[in-house]
């Protein structure tokens, strides 16, 4: 697959079941296409044995150039030993100030 492109991703049709398209200038960076149409781009990497795919937004609301400078910092993070998906789940699951107030 060429450098994902409006162009390129926008050729992209739906299938029976869904694929990934890989970048061939960014390793590891693509785009998940669903039955239904929907595309997102994605970034997989490995950390300590686990591979972790990590969603970037999806086409249309995220450009190609936007979800691959994304890609880049989340790759960055990875090499400097973090694991961005499980920082992303954590926030997620963490407790707010608005569920504090309402404990007390």
């Amino acid at each position: 697959m060429p450098k994902l492109t409006k162009r390129v991703v926008e050729a992209l049709e739906p299938r029976a079941a869904e694929y990934f398209e890989w970048d061939d200038e960014l390793p590891r960076f693509g785009i998940r296409v669903l039955p239904s149409g929907r595309k997102s781009f994605v970034v997989q990497y490995r950390v300590n044995k686990r591979s972790r795919r990590m969603n970037l937004g999806p086409f249309g609301v995220v450009t190609p150039d936007a979800a691959r400078g994304r890609a880049l910092q989340v790759l960055g993070s990875v090499e400097a030993g973090e694991d961005p998906l499980q920082q992303r789940l954590d926030q997620q699951r963490s407790i707010s100030v608005a569920d504090l107030a309402q404990e007390d």
